[in-house]
């Protein structure tokens, strides 16, 4: 539940169900997706502007909570929780308000790689549709910016590392120029529902400030707290496009989000971590690029071989370079002017994948790209 009185919600929140405090759980992530800005108090949420309207958690069989927002218009759910049964009545809701313009982001789960080794899924982020979150670190650009030695072992590794999946990893035979080893105890749940990462260490718990008057934050790297970073950024994105189709916002999230498969401590859990890490800012300026009829939009630097990607561009160009859509991925761009296919860019589906390059000069905007001018909301 969240207070609407409180300074990041008030005059932008509302209170559909009421539900229990949870420590403060949904203060902390209704304010990591949308806490209000420039108010002089608490944080600034990712999509600052965005409202808030707050339901109870739970229904895993029905998720009649998450229909009623959807059908009250809301446009994207986040769901900073988990449960292990799958209900097809559950998948159907979802089905029903993604065909109402809705998107649900969930928490991939808590339990460490040591524990699941990517065969367990949650529901609901790994039903059809949803978009399913998970962590990675951000804080140190290079190992050798945190080497830390375990007090137990006498050993290096390192921690919160830019893009590396594991919270914590070591190197083989203590070498700091062998191989690196991610510490499957350090790296929450991932699976091959899995379809973005976003950054789970040092994310303000906006919840022990309001209720504690306590400056905390996260340490472990719980997806729960991470996912309303992503659900910050549809909001970003429906707010520059209202008229963004529903099925082009997890494309765009993959399309932007950084390539991290370089890493090779993370080479241990491919296939299993979706696109990479989320981008905010490349992934706000797509949709903006997308809709703008004097810019190029650049689709680069990614392996995809699963998924399916459709966008429509009114961009002056689509610029497709060092990129791959093979195997079973699909994409369907239709575009009104002008789609490049540029260098290192290999697109070769096999039997499952299909792609499909139109253009559309007769192609019309359903509505005109929002954007705000001298920090004016």
């Amino acid at each position: 539940t969240i207070d609407t009185l409180d300074p990041e919600f008030i005059g932008k929140s509302k209170v559909i169900r009421k539900s229990s405090l949870a420590k403060g759980h949904g203060f902390s992530v209704a304010a990591t997706a949308a806490g209000q800005g420039n108010n002089g108090y608490g944080f600034t949420g990712i999509c600052s502007n965005c409202s808030i309207y707050a339901t109870t958690y739970g229904g895993f069989k029905t998720l009649d909570q998450l229909l009623e927002l959807s059908r009250l218009g809301v446009k994207v759910i986040n769901c900073s929780w988990a449960g292990t049964r799958y209900y097809e009545t559950a998948q159907a809701a979802i089905d029903e308000m993604f065909n109402n313009g809705t998107l649900i982001v969930a928490s991939a789960g808590n339990k460490p790689w040591s524990v699941n080794k990517g065969k367990v899924l949650y529901y609901p982020a790994s039903y059809d549709k949803v978009i399913s979150v998970s962590t990675v670190m951000h804080r140190y650009e290079t190992p050798e910016d945190h080497l830390l030695i375990s007090e137990r072992t006498g050993k290096f590794y390192g921690e919160n590392i830019k893009n590396y999946i594991a919270r914590t990893f070591g190197f083989k035979d203590n070498n700091l120029k062998g191989k690196q080893t991610s510490y499957p105890v350090s790296t929450k749940t991932l699976n091959t529902e899995v379809d973005i990462l976003a950054p789970g260490i040092g994310v303000f718990r906006y919840g022990e400030y309001a209720l504690n008057k306590k400056v905390d934050y996260s340490q472990y790297g719980q997806t729960s707290g991470v996912t309303p970073l992503v659900t910050g950024t549809i909001g970003l994105m429906f707010s520059l496009y209202p008229c963004l189709p529903v099925e082009e916002v997890e494309p765009i999230l993959k399309i932007t989000s950084t390539n991290i498969a370089y890493i090779e401590a993370n080479r241990v859990f491919e296939g299993n971590y979706g696109a990479g890490a989320l981008n905010t800012g490349r992934a706000v300026r797509f949709v903006h690029d997308l809709y703008d009829e004097t810019q190029t939009v650049y689709v680069e630097n990614q392996n995809f071989s699963r998924w399916d990607f459709k966008l429509t561009a009114h961009a002056k160009q689509v610029y497709l370079r060092n990129q791959k859509f093979t195997d079973s991925s699909t994409l369907h761009i239709e575009a009104k002017h002008q789609i490049t296919l540029g260098e290192n860019t290999t697109l070769k589906p096999d039997e499952l994948g299909v792609i499909s390059l139109e253009i559309n000069e007769g192609l019309e905007q359903a509505c005109d790209l929002r954007l705000r001018e001298n920090g004016e909301d």
